[in-house]
């Protein structure tokens, strides 16, 4: 199994601030108990995109990630919800697990609503501070946004950053509906990406 130990620390200083993460990072010390949290969490996510969808890395992985998952079957769908829940329950403590559930339920119903069932999603891309500004998040993306256009396959993602709307938009996505999260009591944008014609 591929392991992601030089990339999982920029993920996780890139989105220690957002606010999904800062809540299931709730039973966490201090910042350096979050930043190693979210390292752990990020490698498990990582690996998962591994498995069952797609993981982009930068060149030199201690930049930067993309992790995407594509539809699975109910079998797989099954194995890998169970797998997360044990590993998740014990990783981020009793309120961050509470509050991941509470979160992911309230914004998975809202997305079923918006996109198409098999549309890929993005769960994860980040970028260290220090390379930020570089154009490195458009480059691992665009490999992936390409074959799913090259497949006819919708994609989709949700972010709390306001700034990270317009990025989105430079890539394609278009804003589908924005919704205020009850847990993080923070707002976010559903976006979605239609495939582009290839000819």
């Amino acid at each position: 199994m591929q392991t992601f130990s030089k990339t999982t620390p920029a993920l996780a200083i890139s989105l220690i601030d957002d606010p999904f993460y800062q809540s299931i990072t709730i039973d966490s010390v201090d910042a350096e108990a979050r930043l190693s949290v979210l390292s752990r969490y990020f490698e498990y996510s990582l690996q998962e995109a591994d498995r069952t969808g797609r993981c982009t890395l930068h060149d030199d992985p201690a930049l930067g990630a993309a992790a995407w998952l594509l539809p699975r079957t109910p079998e797989v769908e099954a194995a890998e919800a169970s797998a997360k829940r044990a590993h998740l329950a014990e990783l981020l403590g009793p309120n961050g697990w509470n509050n991941y559930c509470r979160i992911i339920g309230f914004m998975s119903e809202r997305s079923e609503q918006l996109v198409p069932a098999d549309a890929w999603y993005l769960t994860i891309v980040g970028v260290h501070p220090a390379a930020q500004g570089r154009g490195i998040g458009a480059r691992l993306l665009r490999p992936i946004l390409a074959e799913a256009d090259s497949v006819g396959a919708h994609a989709f993602l949700e972010t709390f950053s306001p700034r990270g709307v317009a990025f989105y938009q430079r890539l394609g996505f278009e804003r589908a509906a924005a919704f205020d999260e009850p847990t993080t009591m923070a707002r976010y944008v559903v976006m979605r990406r239609a495939p582009l014609h290839v000819s």
